[in-house]
């Protein structure tokens, strides 16, 4: 990222923050304290900006202006509501196909993911707000700019969100190793959430939970694992072959 992708200092995070910038995470020095500093930690927690306490030495190595302990992360996109895009979708009789992203920290896969989901009419993308690669400049840049064209939905808590598109009539179909399941017998003709995790951790065990489907791509290799911006597009593809040999709109 370059500087435009920040904000320094605590007065000017403060004016962001109340003007409903949108705020990717926020990087407070550890031992900041006082009132500004509360009020700033309370805004943030309040407009559901993650926030790191981190030594000096990280700030500094962001930037060398005087950042005031505070600098904060601009988003290179305005995220969405997934409460309501998903009920919006019912209503235009579009049958939903949401990407669920667990923990992919990784700018470059993030941004072949978001390429691939934008050419496959995925209706809306699904990340943490903690534990997740960050929407800036540099994934807008990776996806080829399809981050711009694609709903991004930062959530609070994952599992939640989850459960969410389930409770609304999305399948949760979760793309695993640990399943016995060919990805291929899935059924990708309902409305679908797929849920790709990170490539060293995998999907959480809570999520898992959830999944009314497990579906592994068959490995025949030495290596016994795909990239997981391979391994997305995939699974993505098959929705796309499964709804066009259904005669189904995929968009």
């Amino acid at each position: 990222m370059d500087s435009n992708d920040y904000i320094f200092g605590v007065h000017p995070t403060l004016e962001a923050i109340e003007a409903g910038r949108t705020i990717d995470k926020l990087f407070i020095k550890k031992d900041l304290h006082g009132d500004l500093a509360i009020r700033l930690c309370r805004m943030a927690r309040e407009a559901g900006i993650p926030v790191q306490r981190v030594p000096v030495e990280r700030l500094n190595r962001i930037t060398r202006k005087n950042h005031q302990g505070v600098i904060a992360q601009m988003s290179a996109v305005d995220y969405c509501r997934l409460s309501d895009i998903v009920p919006t979708l019912f209503e235009d009789g579009v049958l939903p196909f949401i990407l669920v992203l667990d923990g992919i920290t990784d700018v470059r896969n993030f941004g072949a993911i978001a390429r691939t989901a934008e050419c496959c009419g995925v209706n809306a993308i699904v990340i943490p707000s903690r534990g997740s690669v960050s929407v800036g400049a540099d994934a807008v840049k990776t996806s080829a700019g399809a981050l711009l064209h694609i709903p991004v939905c930062r959530e609070e808590n994952l599992a939640k969100a989850v459960e969410f598109l389930q409770s609304s009539g999305c399948q949760i179909v979760c793309s695993t190793e640990k399943s016995s399941q060919n990805y291929t017998l899935s059924d990708f003709t309902t409305p679908v959430a797929l849920v790709m995790g990170a490539e060293d951790s995998g999907i959480s065990a809570e999520i898992l939970a959830r999944a009314d489907t497990r579906a592994a791509i068959p490995m025949f290799g030495h290596i016994g694992s795909l990239n997981v911006g391979v391994a997305a597009g995939v699974m993505m593809y098959e929705v796309v072959r499964q709804r066009l040999a259904a005669n189904l709109e995929v968009i």
